[in-house]
C-alpha cells in the first residue's frame, strides 16, 4: 500500500508515534492500517520497533483486544502531546507562508462602514484563505480578553499591554446643508452658533461642548439641539436634510461634502483637533499572520 512505501524508507519517529496513537484510539492493527493506508502487517512492525527501541512492551496483544502496559499508558499521553506540538509548529509556519483562519475585526459604526467594509474585497481577494468576521459598533470590546482579534480605535488609547500601529487620522469640521443656512442664516462667528439647531452626540457626559480657536486661544462653547445621535454619520445625515448644523469627524460625511448636500462652516475657528486612528491588537513574537497581514492591509489603504 502507499503508507508501506513510506515507511520502507527507514524509521521515521513522528509516523511512529501517528501509528501506535492511531492502534490504541480504533483498538486494532487493522482499523489503524485501514485509517492510515497501511496492511496490518506494517502497523504492526511499527509498533514492534518502537517497543524494541525502548526495551520495554507497550500493548499487550490477544486474540481479542488489545491493552495498554503502564508504560505504554505514560507513552501515549506523550506521543499525543508531541504530535499536537507538531501539529501547532506546522500550522504556525503555514500561517508565515499563506495567512489563514478566522480574523474578528471590530470597527465603529460609521469608519467601519465607509472606509474599512469597502476595503475588505481587495483584502479577500488578496488572502483568500482568511475569513474575515467584521462587527460595526461604537462599544468597546475588549482586544485582551479575546473577544477580537484586531479593534480599530479613535483618539487617545489608554496603557495597556496590547500593540497599536498608527492607521491614520481624521479632523473634525462642523457642517450645515446650503438649504439649512438659507433659511436660517450662516453663521459668522462660533457665538452665533447658540442661536441655531446643533446636533450632538449622545455619549455620556455632563455638558455638550464644540471647541474653536480665536487669534491663538482655543475656547469652547456649549451647543443645544432638538437631535442626538450615537455616530458622526447618523448626524451627517440629518444635517443633510436640513435639521441643523452638526460637528462631526470629516471622514463620516466625504460623500455629503463632495456633492455639495453639506458645506463647512466656520473654518477659520476650526481648532484642528486631529485624532488619530489605531488598529489595536494582541502583539509579540506569536500573533498571528493573519493579525499582521490585515493591519498592514489597512495602514496601508487608510494613510
Amino acid at each position: 500500500m502507499i503508507g508501506d512505501a513510506r515507511l520502507a524508507g527507514g524509521d521515521d519517529r513522528a509516523r511512529s508515534l501517528e501509528i501506535f496513537v492511531a492502534v490504541v484510539d480504533h483498538g486494532s492493527f487493522s482499523a489503524a492500517g485501514r485509517l492510515l493506508e497501511l496492511t496490518p502487517s506494517a502497523v504492526s512492525r511499527a509498533v514492534d520497533r518502537i517497543e524494541a527501541r525502548l526495551g520495554v512492551r507497550l500493548l499487550l496483544r490477544s486474540t481479542r483486544a488489545l491493552s495498554l502496559t503502564a508504560e505504554g499508558q505514560a507513552y501515549l499521553q506523550s506521543a499525543r502531546r508531541i504530535l499536537a506540538d507538531l501539529d501547532d509548529a506546522e500550522q504556525q509556519i503555514a500561517d508565515q507562508g499563506a495567512p489563514r483562519g478566522r480574523l474578528r475585526v471590530s470597527a465603529a459604526l460609521s469608519h467601519g462602514r465607509l472606509c474599512v467594509v469597502p476595503l475588505l474585497g481587495d483584502f479577500v481577494r488578496l488572502y483568500p484563505h482568511i475569513i474575515v468576521d467584521i462587527a460595526l459598533t461604537d462599544a468597546l470590546v475588549d482586544v485582551a480578553a479575546g473577544q477580537a482579534d484586531v479593534a480599530i480605535r479613535f483618539g487617545p488609547l489608554p496603557d495597556s499591554a496590547l500593540t497599536a500601529r498608527k492607521l491614520g487620522e481624521t479632523r473634525r469640521v462642523i457642517v450645515a446643508s446650503p438649504d439649512y443656512l438659507a433659511r436660517h442664516g450662516t453663521p459668522q462667528s462660533p457665538e452665533d452658533l447658540l442661536a441655531h439647531n446643533c446636533l450632538n452626540f449622545d455619549f455620556r457626559r455632563a455638558e455638550p461642548v464644540w471647541p474653536f480657536r480665536r487669534d491663538g486661544e482655543e475656547f469652547a462653547l456649549p451647543m443645544r439641539g432638538n437631535l442626538e445621535a450615537n455616530n458622526g454619520e447618523t448626524l451627517g445625515q440629518l444635517a443633510a436634510i436640513g435639521i441643523g448644523i452638526a460637528r462631526v469627524g470629516a471622514f463620516s460625511v466625504a460623500p455629503e461634502l463632495a456633492d455639495g448636500r453639506l458645506v463647512p462652516i466656520l473654518e477659520d475657528f476650526n481648532p484642528g483637533d486631529i485624532e488619530l486612528v489605531h488598529a489595536v491588537f494582541v502583539g509579540g513574537a506569536n500573533t498571528p499572520a493573519r493579525v499582521r497581514a490585515f493591519v498592514d492591509f489597512l495602514a496601508e489603504r487608510l494613510r
